[in-house]
């Protein structure tokens, strides 16, 4: 096992009705600016939930964080920040919703040009306000770990960040407020945890039995539940038991003393900017093709997933590997999402648009192994149409 530091300082409250604890969650006479997406969350009575349970807080409303959120957005946020001395921030919804909310916490105390913090990565956050999060969408984990991914629209770039000042202080997760979400929301969801759990497993061992089998057993919960919660939607055990899984699949817990890959994610942020996909249905893509053309730097664990996970015994290591592969496609498939780039209406001149973006922002040694480079990069893609 690698060396590590494990860090995570916020607090989850988990449950119906958790909501109500925003009220000591808080701190008394905050002025909080309350940032959410689109309309949902005022459609389905989450705002007015979260505003009674503010109390007699002053809050400030900041609405329309997109999707993928982007940085023109966020920097409206930031004046609003400036402009109504706003001392505390409350996120409510899923992960683009958190992301841009750790965007504007670091910006807001920023000294410097804002967008240097996606350029560095987020080694150059030295503080972030205060925030905490109501988490009505689970799939990227950021309502309980240090990163973020924005999108800076006018130069078509998808950048992430990390930094120990951008942890919510608190997330409220409470699984009622996931049964209004559309089915591909739902299923995106699903795919989005897997993908981040293969990106910390899929890679080589260096025997961390631990976080293996973790790992293993969040796999093998969405693989199971992911096809039942499409089909009995308003199951609480079933949604409580996949938000969990979505925060614990990124929360720092499985990726500690394990070397990690994340070029499926790289490479998915660069197709989300172009194109505007979804994220998840990038990785649904991106994850099989990366794979295949990986199997033998990545065989030892593949063959592990094989057999942990997939539970196959038969055939040859090889046959064992190549149904692996086929089977995690199937199951995206079978989430409702497809998996080829030719689904989305793209093809060979859309490869060429994505290599230039990975080639700009400098994603040319990509994988645990930094080995994936613009021509495998190009293979991945090329195998993905």
């Amino acid at each position: 096992m690698l060396n590590f530091d494990y860090y995570n300082p916020t607090r989850i409250s988990f449950g119906k009705g958790k909501i109500s604890e925003l009220d000591k969650l808080v701190p008394q006479g905050a002025k909080v600016l309350v940032l959410f997406g689109g309309s949902s969350a005022r459609k389905t009575g989450t705002l007015d939930e979260v505003k009674q349970a503010l109390g007699q807080r002053e809050l400030v409303e900041f609405g329309g964080i997109e999707p993928n959120p982007t940085y023109e957005t966020l920097m409206r946020a930031v004046e609003v920040v400036k402009a109504e001395n706003i001392d505390f921030l409350l996120a409510v919804g899923g992960g683009s919703v958190i992301d841009g909310t750790k965007f504007v916490a670091a910006a807001a105390v920023f000294d410097g040009e804002p967008w240097d913090i996606l350029l560095k990565w987020g080694a150059n956050v030295t503080q972030a306000m205060p925030f905490g999060t109501v988490l009505t969408l689970p799939a990227t984990g950021s309502e309980m770990n240090n990163a973020s991914v924005v999108t800076r629209k006018s130069i078509k770039a998808k950048l992430p960040f990390r930094n120990d000042h951008v942890y919510p202080q608190f997330s409220i997760l409470d699984p009622t407020k996931t049964y209004t979400l559309p089915e591909r929301q739902v299923a995106n969801g699903v795919v989005d945890a897997f993908v981040h759990i293969t990106e910390q497993y899929l890679t080589y061992p260096v025997n961390a039995a631990v976080q293996d089998r973790i790992a293993e057993g969040l796999l093998q919960t969405l693989i199971e539940l992911g096809p039942q919660v499409l089909a009995n939607p308003d199951d609480y055990d079933i949604r409580a038991n996949l938000m969990w899984v979505a925060t614990t699949a990124l929360n720092g817990t499985i990726g500690s003393g394990v070397p990690q890959d994340w070029a499926t994610h790289m490479i998915g942020h660069e197709l989300t900017a172009l194109y505007n996909m979804d994220h998840a249905r990038t990785l649904a893509v991106i994850l099989p093709s990366l794979l295949t053309l990986t199997k033998e730097a990545k065989r030892e664990k593949l063959l592990q997933f094989a057999h942990r996970v997939w539970r196959l015994d038969q055939g040859s290591d090889d046959e064992k590997i190549d149904l692996a592969i086929t089977k995690t496609r199937e199951f995206f498939e079978a989430m409702g999402i497809p998996t080829r780039l030719s689904d989305y209406d793209l093809g060979k001149q859309d490869v060429d648009a994505v290599i230039a973006q990975l080639e700009a922002h400098g994603m040319v040694a990509l994988g645990e192994h930094e080995n994936i480079d613009l021509a495998m990069s190009r293979d991945i893609l090329t195998l993905s149409l």
